[in-house]
């Protein structure tokens, strides 16, 4: 004899979300609490005894190619920009997200020039 199948042995459908559904996510005050004491578990751990050792040390090659992420997203304003089309060509190179690296490299060469030019 077949053994009869339960819904709770049943696998979870999986729902299709955007990041956009995560942000406008209701939450529930008892959701709120229990992320409120994860969030508290996890800022009261201390982790100075974890061992790094065995960590392998980042290659030439890795540092070349990290990007810096930035927390904050400031409020962007649209333009229009005319750019030699070598440099466009280079930054399509670089793959997707050819105008985020162009906000990056003006950025990094604003804070660059703030660090040496303290007041402006």
């Amino acid at each position: 004899m077949a053994k009869k199948s339960s819904v709770s042995s049943q696998p979870a459908r999986l729902k299709s979300m955007r990041s956009g559904d995560i942000r406008n996510r209701q939450w529930t005050e008892r959701e709120r609490q229990a992320l409120r004491r994860v969030a508290g578990r996890q800022a009261a751990v201390d982790d100075s005894r974890i061992n790094l050792e065995d960590i392998p040390r980042l290659t030439d090659e890795q540092l070349a190619n990290m990007v810096r992420l930035r927390d904050v997203r400031p409020r962007k304003v649209a333009v229009s920009v005319r750019l030699d089309a070598r440099v466009l060509t280079w930054l399509r190179s670089k793959g997707e997200g050819h105008l985020t690296r162009i906000n990056d490299i003006l950025t990094n060469l604003m804070e660059a020039e703030q660090r040496t030019r303290p007041g402006t």
